[in-house]
């Protein structure tokens, strides 16, 4: 065989255990675990389809090449051949294949604005070979257990013998799922993933292979409160209602108007608005409707499902998630959106779940579902003998718009350790605001405009932000808006200098620059490059006109819906995306920073580092708040608190 110097693979593999709810660092760890098919091809040359189902053996110079970080691997979604390699070649429960020699043509799909599925990237690019569609039916057959049934013999798996035909198939499809991730790789060629977003992906791979431990005791016990709370609730709710199924939208609804309360919706916002009017007997009901409705407690089943041997969630991050802007999205247990923490006796309500003492529990707490929720960050829990130090950013996003529009008096804010929400305030209504002092009832104002009119929203941005909710008047809206774009002419003249670049950008098809931003178009896409140096990439942009007469910019992506199709934006829209993909390239400057230590986790602009007890909590927010080199005169700050267990300072 010649000399190896890239390899692209697909596997096709066999598991009992369920991929998409338990992720592929659990999948391996099945006993019933097995790779089917390896389909691959060597420096670029056809591709070969060994069937290990059937006895044949990858041959020992590609296997040798596997673990040999002088030759490229590539894959669609590389993480997975990645750790499912490892286990086939014997690596130690809790290793895993060194992944920068690793490359991933997902995360190259991504980074162009395309989307995160082979069949997806492939029809969009237009290539003449596709992903078979009949994929699907095949992967049903073959690599997931089967139902027993007296036609087949009570068989629970089906091996290629059962079905010589589908075999045959199978094969067919592995090899035409290398010949696409190829011709991606081809398509893509003239727009190579910079270097330094290769590390990022490396170190993102680290981190996802270190996992984050979890307390088992605390997770099996708050399961098990849960179900017993519930069958409390809805038993209540029976004997107050003679419902049925207490849980039915349907049925409530029903039982809500005969008791003289008509009602469009029993969403959570709705039912605590109606919870402020209704009579005592209705609110009961609805309190103990919103007890039942609490989803957030299956965070804790998502973490059964996805611990592994080692007492650790693997796979949590998906690098990239976000092609607008190339941030990370959550996977699995899904850590970006867990509640927050506000019971003052934290450690004390842990303790009760972790003891299994649930009398007590219901004795102290009024509303256990909830209770359970806030404590579903204290499931995470360093490693024996260590510590948890949390450090985020400070108003990251803030930061970055003022520094990009070069709002000085905000800048001076952020320089001096000040509170951007009073000076926001103090600025907009011309009084000095204080928190806790005087004119302190404005900081609630300056506080919503900074959170809702960053990015060009205007009142329904306010509302949707819970304005209403918070005191302010209708009347009050436009003028808050007004006075906060007044406040801040360079932020507003910042979206309208990059609508323009955008819009020049598309129609003369010529470079604009605005901000220290680049602006191109090539080969049916814009590029707006930032001052990382990285890309963010539009698919076939043009100029259109809006539902109010006026130019808008669309462009295809991944829309409201999941599905390809044709996005509309403008000027403030862009900023936020901009905005967003710089946090993150800070984010990544810090992670980078901070490498040598063991990042185990990061929410957003926080990350979640475990070390050793006499680490200093001060030194690591020291070195993550450190300005890149490509962003002179941004004042960043990083605070930071330590924890024996993952919550909210």
């Amino acid at each position: 065989m010649e000399n190896i110097k890239t390899l692209s693979i697909d596997l096709e593999t066999f598991s009992d255990v369920d991929l998409a709810k338990c992720g592929v660092y659990r999948y391996v760890e099945s006993p019933a675990f097995e790779i089917l098919l390896f389909g691959v091809s060597v420096n670029g040359g056809g591709v070969v389809v060994y069937d290990l189902a059937q006895g044949e053996k990858i041959p020992n110079e590609i296997l040798a090449a596997l673990t040999d970080d002088s030759v490229i691997k590539w894959a669609f979604n590389a993480a997975f051949e990645r750790v499912c390699l490892s286990k086939y070649l014997g690596l130690p429960s809790g290793e895993y294949l060194y992944p920068q020699s690793w490359r991933c043509s997902m995360i190259w799909s991504a980074y162009m604005g395309l989307p995160l599925s082979l069949a997806g990237t492939g029809s969009v690019l237009g290539l003449p070979e596709q992903k078979l569609k009949e994929g699907k039916e095949l992967i049903k057959y073959f690599c997931v257990p089967c139902a027993s049934t007296k036609a087949n013999g009570g068989r629970t798996r089906n091996l290629p013998e059962h079905a010589p035909e589908k075999w045959a198939q199978f094969k067919a499809y592995n090899k035409r799922d290398v010949e696409v991730e190829m011709a991606i790789q081809d398509k893509l060629r003239k727009f190579p993933v910079p270097n330094f977003v290769c590390e990022e992906y490396t170190l993102d791979q680290q981190i996802n292979d270190r996992g984050i431990a979890l307390d088992m005791a605390v997770v099996e016990n708050a399961i098990g409160f849960d179900e017993r709370s519930k069958a409390l609730l809805s038993a209540k709710m029976q004997s107050l209602t003679s419902l049925e199924n207490p849980n039915s939208v349907q049925q409530m609804k029903q039982w809500l108007s005969e008791n003289g309360l008509e009602v469009d919706s029993l969403g959570k916002k709705e039912v605590a608005s109606m919870l402020k009017t209704v009579p005592p007997q209705l609110a009961e009901v609805l309190e103990l409707r919103q007890q039942l409705a609490k989803s957030s407690v299956k965070k804790y089943q998502a973490m059964k499902n996805a611990v592994c041997a080692d007492g650790r969630a693997h796979g949590m991050f998906q690098f990239y998630g976000a092609n607008r802007s190339g941030r990370w999205a959550g996977r699995l247990i899904q850590l970006q959106n867990l509640p927050q923490n506000h019971i003052p006796d934290l450690e004390q309500a842990r303790e009760l779940v972790e003891s299994g003492n649930y009398e007590a529990m219901e004795l102290l707490y009024d509303d256990i579902p909830d209770t359970l929720s806030q404590l579903i960050r204290t499931a995470f829990v360093p490693k024996s003998g260590m510590k948890f130090v949390v450090s985020d950013f400070s108003a990251i996003e803030a930061r970055v718009l003022s520094w990009f529009a070069c709002e000085n008096w905000r800048l001076d804010v952020f320089k001096s350790g000040g509170d951007i929400y009073c000076a926001s305030a103090s600025q907009m209504f011309r009084v000095p605001v204080e928190k806790h002092g005087v004119n302190g009832h404005l900081r609630q104002k300056g506080k919503i405009a900074e959170l809702a009119l960053g990015y060009g929203g205007s009142v329904g941005a306010l509302k949707a932000m819970g304005a209403l909710e918070m005191g302010l008047s209708e009347d009050e809206l436009q003028p808050l808006v007004d006075m906060w774009r007044s406040s801040n002419p360079n932020i507003v003249r910042f979206w309208w200098e990059v609508d323009r670049c955008v819009k020049d950008t598309i129609r003369q098809r010529l470079r604009a620059d605005t901000h220290g931003i680049q602006f191109e178009y090539q080969s049916g896409m814009l590029f707006i490059t930032l001052p990382s140096g990285r890309r963010l990439s539009y698919v076939k942009p043009r100029i259109g006109e809006n539902k109010f007469g006026g130019e808008s910019v669309t462009y295809e992506g991944v829309g409201a819906t999941k599905k390809w199709e044709r996005i509309e934006s403008y000027g403030p829209k862009f900023v936020e995306n901009i905005v967003q993909a710089v946090s993150r390239d800070i984010l990544c400057y810090a992670m980078r920073t901070l490498r040598n230590y063991r990042i185990c986790g990061h929410v957003h602009d926080e990350l979640i580092i475990e070390c050793p007890t006499d680490t200093n909590v001060s030194e690591i927010c020291e070195m993550m708040g450190r300005t890149p080199p490509w962003s002179a005169g941004l004042p960043l700050r990083a605070d930071g608190y330590e924890c024996v267990f993952y919550k909210k300072d």
